[in-house]
């Protein structure tokens, strides 16, 4: 149980600096460009893992096996983060959050597919009650508001992305080898910008950067550092120590976490709604956390 344990944490860690993206990229707004976003945050991420891992680089030939996997797992976060952009053209954020409480289910499939794992009973009884809380949270416990979600061609666009992004811990599990993590990490970002830059590319070239304030960067510098960087390391940690479903059951996690985000940035406590959410998604986590199975 340790051993899951360790993992949990660890995506209890993602689910928070994901989270801080959502809290804090929301102080962005149109001042700078989704792609280039995108692009930057994942040109910065490479540069800081090619640091830290440049020795290891330098002595170890298994990471530069098989490099056709490392694009595979890079596209998984960068299609993700591409269609997302897409959607919200034409979709509200509010039902991209409610199709994104799908991730652990399609991962629950993939993990499948790909792993030969399996879910029990507790296990799907823990992801319904967290799909629950986090669409709770979402929707502050509005039925109106629920009862009038559709599925329109930005939400369809989205569902390809997040399936995508389901991919990415059974991919992380079924590819890694005796690599290092930080190597690891470091080959994964760069594929992730590989997929990227094509998309990029025109707002790259296009977009003025001495109108852009400064604490967009800080943004763009936490997205890379926090957001990319240790979300890719924490879950490649967790994939290793839990099945897949389990990995991405944590993002259930996320609407309540930027309620926390909003509360220590003074933008207003939660409501007692709000807090029947949470509570429903810490009662998944617990089951998820018993289980041995």
């Amino acid at each position: 149980m340790r051993r899951e344990a360790i993992g949990h944490l660890a995506m209890t860690g993602f689910a928070a600096l994901v989270a801080g993206s959502f809290a804090l990229g929301a102080l962005v707004g149109e001042q700078l460009s989704p792609l280039v976003v995108t692009a930057a945050r994942f040109a910065l991420t490479a540069a800081l893992m090619g640091a830290l891992s440049w020795s290891v680089l330098m002595h170890s030939r298994e990471v530069f096996r098989a490099p056709w996997r490392y694009l595979l797992m890079g596209a998984s976060p960068a299609l993700y983060f591409i269609l997302m952009f897409e959607a919200l053209k034409t979709a509200p954020a509010v039902s991209l959050s409610v199709l994104f409480t799908l991730t652990p289910l399609v991962t629950g499939v993939f993990g499948y597919v790909l792993l030969g794992q399996t879910v029990s009973r507790r296990v799907l009884l823990a992801l319904l009650i967290g799909a629950l809380g986090a669409v709770w949270v979402i929707f502050r416990g509005d039925m109106a508001q629920l009862l009038a979600f559709q599925i329109g061609r930005g939400e369809l666009i989205f569902l390809v992305g997040m399936t995508g992004y389901a991919l990415y811990a059974p991919l992380v599990r079924k590819f890694k080898r005796d690599e290092p993590p930080v190597a690891f990490t470091f080959a994964i970002t760069l594929g992730a910008l590989a997929v990227t830059l094509p998309f990029a590319a025109r707002d790259l070239v296009q977009t003025d950067y001495s109108l852009v304030p400064l604490h967009v960067w800080a943004v763009v510098l936490y997205l890379a550092v926090f957001a990319s960087a240790a979300t890719f390391s924490l879950i490649q940690f967790a994939a290793l120590r839990l099945p897949s479903v389990k990995v991405m059951a944590h993002t259930y996690l996320i609407p309540s976490w930027v309620i926390l985000w909003q509360l220590a940035m003074g933008q207003g406590a939660p409501t007692a709604t709000d807090l029947i959410g949470v509570s429903l998604t810490i009662a998944a986590l617990a089951l998820l956390l018993k289980t041995q199975d």
